[in-house]
């Protein structure tokens, strides 16, 4: 380890650089055309670095790039999957009002943090082995999806086929904290939608006639909102509503859409469950249920032993690595849920992320480095 670290520390600044090109190649989750066109820079990293490296094609979204290392004279060596992305929340343009730029130790910009830091962090991870002569014994795949932000739909088959093959996944999602504990679990979520059907009629004239849909999601959001359990990891939050037509007309229609989160399975399903059997409480109402959880969580006792490992790694470089559970999701979510040793978080060390201040700690980049790469040594 202090091998890998001692040759990574002194490439802070060409990461650096590295960086500042990967984040001025803007990759909103909805733009294609420029997803694409950051997946091409990216991929021709990996080209550089031997990597077999396939486009996996997506006709509305942008195209996952697969980069993977075979080692020599072993077709049937097992799997190493590392997990990542290619979009940004941001859109096309942020980087003129948000322009890259590094002052005191620190780069600054769209997806510096979330995540193009971890992609670097994967580069110079591969160089350290390979110049160190201490690539493993196993296949190593690099998945890099080109739509995490936005819930993962086009590239979520392709993240379970790898999974299915793979001894651990290693995402590189940003750490948490400044500390850079990674992340050993997470939230489920999901999303539901309460659709109401009421009866319009006139507010003055004839409002016995009419059943209220706002009035009745409003119960309904009174209702659930009891479901929260904090201690427990889950909650329950509404976030939209939407309904009527004029204050003078009893609304015929309503919707509301409410953020579902749960830490553990048996408590994802169990929500599900409660809010399938939903009925109206308005008489003459007409309530219907959409959505469930898109992600399950990543339960710690999945990440557990690989966090041992890291922990024991960065020992070794004479660092403290920390451990946290997070509301947010990532496709670790999906590996972990298959069964597969997945630790997340592996990513860079920073703050802010989907804000103006998004940034990361430019130190930390060798140092992120070297502990995914004696991560993947110890395969």
């Amino acid at each position: 380890m202090r091998s890998l670290l001692d040759w990574s520390r002194p490439r802070e600044r060409a990461m650096t650089r590295l960086l500042g090109q990967f984040v001025r190649a803007e990759s909103p989750s909805f733009d294609k055309a420029a997803v694409d066109r950051f997946g091409r820079i990216v991929a021709a990293e990996w080209k550089r670095r031997g990597a077999i490296v396939t486009l996996l094609r997506e006709r509305e979204r942008g195209d996952h790039v697969r980069a993977e290392l075979r080692p020599r004279g072993n077709r049937r060596a097992s799997q190493i999957l590392v997990l990542g992305h290619l979009d940004t929340v941001y859109d096309a343009g942020t980087i003129t009002r948000m322009p890259f730029r590094v002052s005191q130790g620190r780069a600054w910009g769209p997806g510096t943090f979330d995540m193009k830091g971890g992609l670097v962090i994967a580069l110079f991870a591969v160089d350290a082995l390979a110049s160190l002569n201490c690539l493993p014994e196993k296949r190593i795949v690099f998945l890099w999806t080109s739509d995490e932000e936005i819930g993962s739909g086009s590239s979520r088959a392709a993240i379970e086929r790898e999974a299915k093959r793979s001894d651990a996944v290693l995402v590189l999602e940003p750490a948490a904290g400044l500390d850079g504990r990674v992340k050993t679990g997470r939230k489920g979520v999901g999303e539901i939608e309460l659709i109401v059907i009421g009866r319009a009629a006139h507010a003055a004239l004839n409002p016995e006639g009419g059943v209220n849909a706002i009035e009745e999601i409003a119960l309904q959001i009174a209702r659930i909102s009891r479901w929260n359990q904090p201690r427990r990891g889950i909650s329950v939050n509404a976030g939209v509503i939407e309904g009527g037509t004029r204050t003078n007309v009893i609304a015929d229609r309503a919707r509301a859409l409410v953020d579902i989160r749960a830490s553990r399975a048996r408590d994802m399903r169990t929500l599900e469950q409660k809010f399938r059997a939903l009925r109206p409480i308005l008489p003459g109402a007409k309530l219907e249920i959409r959505g469930g959880f898109n992600r399950p969580p990543m339960e710690r006792k999945m990440s557990a032993a690989l966090y041992g490992k890291a922990r024991a790694l960065a020992k070794e470089m004479r660092m403290t690595l920390g451990e946290a559970f997070v509301g947010g999701a990532s496709d670790g979510n999906f590996t972990a849920a298959m069964g597969v040793p997945t630790l997340d978080g592996l990513g860079a060390v920073g703050e802010n992320a989907h804000s103006p201040r998004e940034n990361i700690v430019l130190r930390s980049l060798p140092e992120r480095a070297a502990l995914l790469a004696g991560l993947i040594r110890t395969f």
